[in-house]
């Protein structure tokens, strides 16, 4: 079986794949982190091909780092910041999302999916 490490993003207030999601994959070692991959979503959320799989799948420490800020300043999804403004400006809550994951097997298929909304994210290990 080969290994593979892959993702998508669903747009949880439209209720649809979010599309155009850039975002980057770094192993970490010893605290650094080494930029493996940059990709955006396709119209599905997903990417075009997995982030890792076969060879490239090493045991270790690695960070998704989704751009959701730019996501949704592209699709008007500001969010009001009312307690500091007055209502007066929009500013965004979540700009970068880091997810910090452990491979522990180079086989496996490891699935991380980023569940989106201005306010708030959710992730799972999924299959």
């Amino acid at each position: 079986m080969s290994g593979r490490l892959t993702t998508h993003v669903l747009d949880m207030v439209r209720g649809i794949p979010a599309s155009g999601v850039f975002l980057q994959l770094r192993r970490l070692d010893n605290g650094e982190g080494n930029l493996l991959r940059e990709a955006a979503t396709n119209a599905d959320g997903r990417l075009d091909s997995p982030l890792l799989e076969d060879a490239e799948m090493k045991p270790g420490e690695y960070e998704l780092l989704f751009h959701a800020g730019d996501y949704f300043r592209k699709m008007d999804a500001a969010v009001s910041d009312t307690s500091s403004t007055g209502g007066q400006s929009s500013t965004l809550f979540l700009d970068l999302i880091p997810i910090r994951f452990h491979i522990g097997s180079e086989g496996g298929h490891y699935h991380v999916p980023l569940l989106l909304a201005p306010g708030g994210y959710s992730t799972y290990r999924g299959s």
